[in-house]
């Protein structure tokens, strides 16, 4: 027998009790009866819910590992900067449910076309946008002023990159969780010195560091910050 019960400290996300003891985070299924990753459903109640990985997933990763502030929750709006095929994007878009919005921002033309037919057709709240996240006004006239940004983008100067963004997008007062892989930025220095280069530019930018947490053993040389603006 599955049991799901909302998680006692983030709305919107969920803790399923599955038949073999084992606990998974899960979302919500906005479009009921579709996986995005393959991922199992599960029926509880009246409602569908899809387990999340937290091995294919950095927020899923960032919450096992103790993020005591995750600021996307339901009405939320998320700009997503590397959306790619929606894997993440996907349980953001259930977190934040039809009162909010993610805009999805990705490069690759292939990503970006399954993110369109496999995802954001079955789901009005997102808006799939192909840019380039280093030029935030070319995607300016799409965008509105948005609550979170979440950035995973595989480029240098990552937090450079999420800080331009923020600019012209997030409220004041708005959160951001950037998801850093260290060997995107710098393959010849240590992941502890990539990380603290990533939140000092943060930092110079106005950002209130809250957390920082490494997604070992879920994505190695991989850590997650929460700041707000």
């Amino acid at each position: 027998m599955v049991e799901v019960k909302p998680h006692p400290r983030f709305p919107g996300i969920f803790i399923a009790y599955l038949e073999d003891g084992t606990q998974r985070l899960a979302t919500k299924n906005l479009a009921p009866g579709r996986t995005v990753y393959g991922e199992r459903l599960v029926r509880y109640g009246e409602a569908e819910y899809r387990l999340w990985d937290p091995y294919r997933s950095k927020l899923a990763a960032g919450i096992l590992k103790g993020l005591q502030n995750i600021p996307i929750k339901p009405g939320s709006r998320v700009l997503y900067l590397g959306a790619a095929s929606g894997t993440t994007a996907s349980h953001v878009s259930d977190i934040v449910g039809l009162d909010g919005h993610v805009y999805c921002v990705e490069f690759a033309a292939r990503a970006i076309r399954e993110l369109v037919n496999n995802v954001c057709i079955y789901r009005s709240n997102m808006s799939p946008i192909l840019g380039d996240a280093r030029t935030p006004e070319n995607y300016a006239r799409i965008v509105g002023k948005v609550d979170n940004i979440y950035c995973d983008v595989a480029q240098p100067q990552q937090a450079k990159i999420l800080a331009d963004n923020a600019d012209i997008f997030l409220e004041k007062n708005g959160w951001i969780m950037l998801a850093i892989k260290a060997q995107s930025i710098d393959v010849t220095k240590e992941p502890s010195e990539v990380y603290k280069r990533e939140i000092e530019t943060l930092r110079e930018r106005g950002f209130e560091i809250k957390e920082t947490v490494h997604l070992e053993p879920y994505d190695k040389a991989h850590a997650m910050i929460v700041a707000k603006f």
